[in-house]
């Protein structure tokens, strides 16, 4: 059984015991239990219900394994060629480390 979840703007394929990293959230703290309640989908053993947009009574429980994780490095490189411009820049996404403790649908 899975269901597709929507957790910041983002959407997951989730299943119990599963881990996700998701974009960081605000005020949680490791060993701390979250619910999400916007499932938009959910597959038990072949059978499939979609949600109009969401389906009613469906959630899911995880616990915060890490609440703050950093991503790789992704580098921008700016270049004009024959101009002596040149830009390097670095960033490291925030992520929240998740265990997917049940699914309720």
């Amino acid at each position: 059984m899975y269901v597709i979840v929507e957790i910041n703007g983002q959407q997951f394929k989730a299943e119990e015991g599963k881990r996700l990293f998701v974009h960081h959230i605000q005020g949680a703290e490791g060993g701390a239990t979250v619910e999400f309640d916007k499932v938009l989908l959910v597959d038990n053993n072949g059978t499939i219900t979609v949600g109009a947009p969401l389906v009613e009574g469906a959630k899911v429980v995880c616990e915060v394994k890490s609440p703050l994780v950093k991503g790789d490095k992704v580098l921008v490189f700016h270049k004009k060629r024959r101009k002596g411009y040149r830009k390097l820049n670095g960033h490291r996404q925030q992520f929240t480390e998740l265990t997917i403790k049940q699914v309720i649908a």
